[in-house]
């Protein structure tokens, strides 16, 4: 049995997810003719309260047209300093839209209106560039699956709107978020100009992102898609899987949930653990007492069956996730206790 924690990307397909995704009725996406991914963007656009979704392969992709969208070549968008977009997009965004990154050292990924207040760059002030876009991630990754306070992030969207400033959602792990916390979808798509949701992280769909938006933001996302390669054909097959998600495996990520938060209980009961960041959604991420000994605690449950992920510096991360079953939790469980 191999135990695999190292992301909730690494499931697969139920057989109820393939089976939709084999019955769907498909067309021609890139003439818009594809029935079931029409069905997937008029879903997610109505159940954030936003007039335009589009689908796209990855949620990379999705990010970067966002950031496209908002922005024009040697502007400057602000987030936090161990945001997606700057860790693990490639660069994209100096590379796709010509932007830097204003980083903000917030805590847990997260950060507040003041922060951004004194990030902003005075307009006049022609020798720095232009801040024209606020983001913000939700849950945070490197956060340790934290969720953002949403009067927080009210607060910040007030900024936005009084320095002109476009607001954007990378909702990778939003279904958490939304699971975790008392705010609605609802409540998101009337703060955000745009938000990216993933179908691949939680929902346990094979590939997937959406990007949701307003009218006169999203106007270019299709060409801007296209220009980044991801017109497909016959994506509906894709897409049945994101609905057959959203009906099916959106509750159950309260389990998953609950597994982290035993976990987290397990570890910081460990003398070889020194600290694990607070569990609320389904990352564990904690720092091993040697910071020198991660490749060997890796090789540790690595010959057991049991993979998880380095963050360097001895910190290590832990991800639950639709397969990972009880069986399996039981006996994850035995082995941590056993170090």
């Amino acid at each position: 049995m191999i135990i695999d924690l190292r992301s909730d990307t690494v499931t697969k397909p139920t057989q109820g997810m393939l089976e939709a995704m084999m019955s769907a009725e498909v067309g021609d996406d890139v003439y818009k003719e594809d029935p079931t991914v029409n069905a997937l963007e008029e879903r997610l656009a109505d159940m954030f309260g936003k007039p335009k979704a589009l689908f796209f392969p990855t949620g990379t992709m999705a990010n970067q047209t966002a950031l496209k969208l908002h922005t024009n070549p040697g502007d400057q968008v602000i987030c936090d300093s161990n945001a997606h977009i700057y860790h693990y997009e490639g660069g994209g965004a100096s590379f796709n839209s010509g932007i830097s990154c204003k980083l903000l050292n917030g805590h847990r990924g997260m950060f507040t209106a003041e922060h951004v207040i004194e990030a902003i760059n005075p307009p006049d002030f022609y020798h720095s560039p232009l801040t024209a876009l606020v983001e913000v991630e939700n849950t945070a990754n490197r956060g340790g699956g934290s969720c953002w306070d949403f009067e927080e992030l009210k607060k910040i969207r007030t900024v936005c709107n009084d320095h002109k400033l476009g607001y954007h959602l990378d909702g990778a792990r939003i279904w958490n978020a939304l699971v975790a916390k008392p705010d609605t979808a609802q409540d998101y798509g009337q703060l955000f100009d745009t938000m990216s949701v993933c179908l691949s992280k939680g929902l346990g769909c094979p590939i997937g992102s959406v990007l949701i938006g307003d009218e006169d933001i999203m106007q270019n996302a299709l060409r801007i898609r296209k220009i980044l390669g991801g017109g497909m054909r016959q994506v509906g097959y894709l897409a049945a899987a994101g609905l057959y998600a959203l009906d099916h495996h959106m509750e159950r990520l309260k389990d998953d949930h609950q597994k982290a938060k035993e976990i987290e209980k397990v570890l910081a009961g460990l003398e070889s653990i020194k600290n694990v960041e607070p569990v609320e959604t389904n990352i564990i991420i904690f720092e091993l007492t040697d910071k020198k000994n991660d490749t060997s605690f890796l090789n540790t449950f690595a010959e057991k069956g049991v993979r998880l992920s380095s963050m360097g510096g001895g910190k290590l991360r832990i991800v639950t996730h639709l397969d990972y079953t009880d069986e399996m939790h039981d006996k994850f469980l035995t082995l941590l206790e056993s170090i």
